[in-house]
């Protein structure tokens, strides 16, 4: 059924990042599918601007806590260890999860997502801008 899932996480997020994780691994378990999760690091003006004035070490900070937990989360995943990998991208997470997707061959994106509200409706969700600009399948859990 499918060969290879990329789940986009928010590890700040348990509760999204559990519902998202615990389908996709049910999904990989079913067609012993290779898993990938990815958590996508915003590039703010302030790490920007770290980098220009020579302090480098914001960005490298975010990325070291970012990769602690996403291992962890990788760890506790029920699947053989060969068959979990992880990643960290730097920018927009919808073109990222678009760039990964192509990069794994992924099949079948599996994103957490939670009710709409007027922030959403103003300026969007992750969820729904990977629907609308992914090349393959994809599954909103909520």
């Amino acid at each position: 059924m499918y060969k290879s899932i990329l789940v986009p996480v928010d590890i700040l997020e348990e509760e999204l990042t559990g519902n998202a994780v615990k389908h996709a691994v049910y999904l990989a378990k079913l067609s012993d599918a290779k898993m990938r999760l990815l958590h996508v690091l915003p590039i703010s003006s302030a790490i920007i601007n770290s980098y220009a004035l020579g302090y480098p070490e914001l960005k490298d900070k975010a990325s070291v806590k970012a990769e602690e937990d996403l291992k962890k989360l990788a760890d506790s995943i029920d699947l053989p260890v060969g068959q979990v990998s992880y990643s960290i991208a730097f920018g927009s997470p919808r073109d990222e999860i678009a760039v990964v997707a192509s990069e794994v061959s992924a099949d079948l994106i599996v994103i957490g997502s939670r009710r709409p509200n007027i922030t959403t409706h103003l300026l969007g969700s992750n969820a729904s801008g990977i629907v609308r600009y992914a090349n393959t399948c994809v599954l909103v859990v909520r």
